[in-house]
């Protein structure tokens, strides 16, 4: 059991699967009940058991002692222990409930050994486990940052609105099923919506045309919960049905899942983005829910980022034309072209930086140099805030009074006025000195010394994640309101490049803490599957060799004969030959010595067998004291046989075993392997037939299967078969034998035989079948068969003054309700018990004497009578007869025959004396077996009543007899 769990561990991969394994070696233990693998200790609510079993909540703390504990932990009030088997990556306890009676202490003992290896096992189990969740859940997040990052990228494209948008649907498709997809967006002031974008494999109509609808056109739909409550929705119709508080219109053909989530910005709603399927199957989880509303988020930034873009792009437009109308001149109008171009230069310029390989330095200085050539920005600085929120950095400065700004908490100066209001500030000496005095600036931080400071908040989102920076010390340079429009369109690039370069320096890391997660978990595999594949040879050694000899076993054995008898096929000119063997009288050993005794004796028999043999040549223990040996390579039968005496002779050697000395021998039988041999268990088999043989001859001596013992085995096979089909069939007939008085001759009762009207053989006499049904079980069911059989002739054909016998085995008398059984066939048949006596021999006396005397004690109370049969053949026949209720006794045809001998014989003594004890207990004598005149002679002198044999008449079937009567 222990090499088959084994085998079942380390094919078992996941812990379930261990869990399992561990609980049922334990459970298969004598003493325990139940057993399971409990772990996820530290939320019970989540907690996982293998194979799956409730806990009660009252058990969690005494489980939680019992994963703090290094032994076993038993329950307070019921007969149960709990045992940390692994205590890292997390504590995993296997949990017994022991048998009422039993002691626990042996259980955990047994156990301790392969819970060792088991815990090992499993605790690589729940590190790979872990190890592919973490690696799904990074795939997942990495799968959402390119969604995300490729979102942020269409924002400042210069795709067209339909082409972005149709990219967005095919970006959400890769994070969900989103074959039908829709984006609405929601115009709070006039209370109006648009379709911007819409695909439906059914219904490839636009609602609206894509222009504004009033919101009530699609009251009560889905749609028109989602934006009027702000709450996501999703379900099949049924379920939508319950998360609405009004009715519902379902626009469009149903769809069997739907999924709708409201488009947030600062908690202000802007639309909605809806997905559905028509297929079943394919439903939403609360997974895809969040997905889809994180992703909502963005899209709504982008798409009023790209509108935003537009805008700019019409107010540039615009712009141009209120300059040609204002007539500025032409000069003016190019010197404006050439701001603009060179602005979107300077912005391209650092858009490019945002995917350049250079360094976090080198960016800034780039970003200032650009920033220097739109506007004077020789005292220029970024300042961003601090993942936590709580201070402010300054990644890059180039400043004359202060080269160097430090860090700082985040405080009261003209960066923070920037941050907390999202917008830009233009301010001279007097407007800075009055944010003092209002308090929203500090003179230690307000930047007191400039003349003219101008900062513009990086914004990403709806997040102010910096402030970029100019000022003047100098009363010739002044920023103005186009700087500061001009500062506020690069500000824009600029925030949108620094977090491109912080998600692509994030995703680096990431992939490079991926790499050497990788790296660490392959050489932990390596050294793991070395490991592995050491228990693997070594478990395979166990399984295929016998743990007390150090033989090869049976199945090493078959899978030798397997390559040997396909190398035979091919060469088919080769022979081999397998020697099947046991120790004679191994039981006795084992019974007189002990079992240590008589595992000393196979480890004997097994050197000494392996002493008989050459390389190649295999010796294995296939069970008990059975031996076989495979001979690869012999030329004739006698090279078999040869080895096979070298064992006989070997193992007839004394050996000394226990203090003593003992000399074994051994049955050898010999298959004679060839072309004719398909598998190694055929071979095995007919040495087995051999072995037999063997037996069968005396023992110590050695057998060759040939076609004879194959046919032989064969028609007792085919014997048990035909004996159940002639039990179905009703194959079997009763012969009646007549019983007579000696002086006349008359008939006075019958003996019921057996016999088989086989289809083929014609009539078959029990001993031709008796022994085969013996063997196969077979013999109590066609014994009643033949019961009820002669019950019902006899009563219907034979005189009413005639009694019958019928022999009943000492199988029948160890059934403590066969008496019962046989009333009831009699009134079933309608044959009086007075007619029936049961025969029984003086071996079935010995089986259990109290039993069968009341056995035929209950059997007289109710009529029917009892006969020893045999006697004077048997152990002790004598002292049974006063003590046994018995109706007569039969004379065994032994001391029968030998009266033809003479009146002064032995027998003839036994036989008077067996007639006078019969007279003086008052039980009837039938003398068996009369077949000549001499003998009915000779008993009807010495006073004998009654007798059968074939002088009188052979068995026949009761019309036979019945015509005799006639005639």
């Amino acid at each position: 059991m222990q090499l088959i769990w084994l085998a079942r561990l380390a094919a078992a991969h996941t812990p379930d699967e261990v869990g399992v394994t561990i609980a049922s070696l334990a459970q298969a233990q004598p003493g325990c009940e139940k057993a399971f693998v409990v772990w996820g200790l530290g939320d019970p609510a989540n907690h996982y058991s293998a194979p799956p079993c409730w806990v009660d909540s009252s058990d969690w703390p005494w489980l939680q002692d019992a994963a703090r504990s290094s032994s076993a932990c038993p329950h307070p009030e019921q007969n149960r222990v709990a045992l940390r088997i692994c205590q890292r990556p997390e504590p995993v306890l296997l949990v017994l409930t022991i048998a009422r009676g039993q002691d626990g202490t042996g259980l955990l003992d047994g156990l301790a050994a392969p819970l060792q290896l088991a815990g090992q096992h499993l605790r690589r189990a729940l590190e790979w486990f872990e190890l592919q969740d973490s690696h799904r859940q990074l795939a997942r997040s990495e799968t959402l940052q390119r969604a995300l990052f490729a979102i942020s990228d269409l924002a400042g494209s210069d795709r067209d609105m339909p082409d972005m948008l149709s990219d967005i649907h095919g970006i959400v498709s890769t994070l969900m099923y989103a074959e039908n997809f829709c984006i609405v967006m929601y115009h709070p002031a006039n209370d109006t919506i648009r379709f911007l974008y819409f695909v439906d494999v059914e219904e490839p109509a636009v609602p609206g045309d894509g222009q504004d609808l009033p919101l009530s056109a699609i009251e009560h739909t889905l749609t028109w919960y989602v934006i009027r409550d702000g709450k996501a929705r999703m379900g099949n119709t049924r379920e939508l049905r319950s998360q609405v508080s009004g009715p519902m219109n379902l626009q469009g053909p149903e769809s069997y899942d739907w999924l709708g989530v409201p488009m947030l910005r600062d908690g202000q709603l802007g639309g909605a983005l809806v997905v559905h399927n028509y297929q079943q199957g394919l439903g939403f989880t609360n997974e895809d829910l969040a997905l889809l509303e994180f992703v909502g988020s963005h899209i709504l930034t982008a798409l009023e980022r790209k509108q935003s873009k537009a805008d700019l792009e019409q107010r540039v437009q615009l712009r141009t034309l209120e300059l040609a109308e204002a007539n500025r001149g032409l000069q003016l109008e190019i010197v404006e072209r050439q701001r603009a171009e060179h602005l979107q230069a300077a912005l391209f310029q650092i858009a490019q930086l945002a995917t350049a390989d250079i360094g976090q330095d080198e960016f800034y200085r780039r970003v200032h140099a650009v920033v220097d050539d739109l506007l004077n920005a020789k005292n220029f600085y970024i300042a961003l805030v601090s993942d936590d929120g709580k201070r402010l950095m300054f990644p890059y400065s180039v400043d004359a009074a202060n080269p160097q700004l430090a860090e700082r908490p985040l405080g009261r100066g003209l960066s923070e006025y920037v941050l907390r209001h999202g917008k830009a500030l233009l301010a001279n000496k007097a407007d800075i000195r009055k944010l003092v005095r209002s308090g929203e600036a500090s003179s230690a931080q307000a930047g007191a010394k400039a003349t003219c400071w101008l900062g513009v908040p990086l914004i990403v989102g709806d997040e102010v994640i910096g402030v970029v920076t100019v000022q003047s010390y100098s009363r010739d340079v002044v920023y103005d309101q186009a700087d500061q429009e001009l500062l506020s369109f690069v500000a824009t690039q600029i925030a949108s490049s620094l977090m491109r370069r912080r998600s692509a320096e994030s995703l680096r890391r990431a992939y490079e803490e991926l790499e050497q997660r990788v790296e660490e978990r392959t050489l932990a595999l390596r050294k793991e599957i070395i490991e592995r594949e050491r228990v693997q040879d070594q478990l395979k050694h166990q399984v295929m060799h016998d743990l007390l000899t150090g033989l090869p076993n049976r199945g090493y054995l078959r899978d030798r004969m397997d390559r040997v008898l396909a190398a035979i096929r091919r060469e088919p000119s080769r022979r081999c030959a397998l020697l099947y063997l046991d120790v004679d009288r191994f039981k006795i050993i084992n019974d007189s010595l002990g079992h240590l005794a008589g595992d000393e004796v196979l480890k004997e028999v097994s050197n000494r067998l392996a002493n008989c043999v050459r390389y190649p040549d295999l010796v294995a223990r296939l069970s008990g004291d059975e031996f076989a040996i495979l001979v690869e390579e012999v030329d004739k039968p006698a090279d078999a046989m040869m080895v096979a005496q070298r064992v006989l002779d070997a193992l007839s050697a004394s050996m000394m075993i226990a203090g003593k000395e003992l000399q074994t021998t051994a049955s050898v039988g010999i298959a004679i392997g060839d072309g004719q041999y398909n598998a190694a268990d055929e071979m095995l088999r007919d040495a087995d037939i051999a072995l037999y043989r063997a037996k069968a001859l005396g023992r110590k001596r050695y057998a060759l299967f040939d076609e004879t013992l194959a046919r032989n085995v064969i028609d007792v096979l085919a014997m048990e078969g035909e004996l159940r089909q002639a039990l179905a069939q009703d194959q079997f007939e009763p012969y009646f034998q007549p019983i007579c008085h000696l002086d006349g001759g008359k008939v006075v009762g019958y003996e019921a035989l057996i016999r088989w009207n086989h289809p083929q053989r014609g009539v078959l006499r029990p001993a031709d079948f008796l022994k085969i049904a013996e063997d196969s079980g077979l013999i109590e069911a066609i014994d009643w068969r033949m019961f009820e059989l002669s019950c019902t002739h006899l009563m219907r054909d034979g005189a009413a003054d005639t009694f019958m016998t019928i022999n009943v085995s000492a199988l029948h008398l160890r059934h403590a309700d066969f008496d019962e059984r046989l009333i009831a066939l009699l009134e079933r048949t309608g044959l009086p018990p007075a007619r029936l006596i049961a025969e029984v021999t003086e071996g079935a006396l010995l089986d259990n004497p109290e039993r069968v005397r009341a056995t035929l004690e209950r059997l007289r109370a109710a009529g029917v009578g009892a006969a020893l049969d045999d006697f004077g053949t048997g152990y002790s026949s004598l002292s049974y007869l006063h003590s046994l209720p018995l109706r007569m006794l039969k004379i065994d045809r032994a001391f029968v025959h030998e009266l033809d001998k003479g009146a002064n014989t032995n027998s003839t003594t036994v036989v008077a004396a067996i007639l006078a004890l019969s007279r003086a207990l008052g039980i009837e004598v039938i003398a068996e077996g009369i077949e000549t005149d001499v003998q009915y002679g000779a008993l009807q002198a010495m006073g004998c009543e009654l007798g059968q044999g074939y002088l009188m008449g052979y068995p026949s079937p009761i019309a036979h007899w019945l015509t005799s009567e006639s005639a």
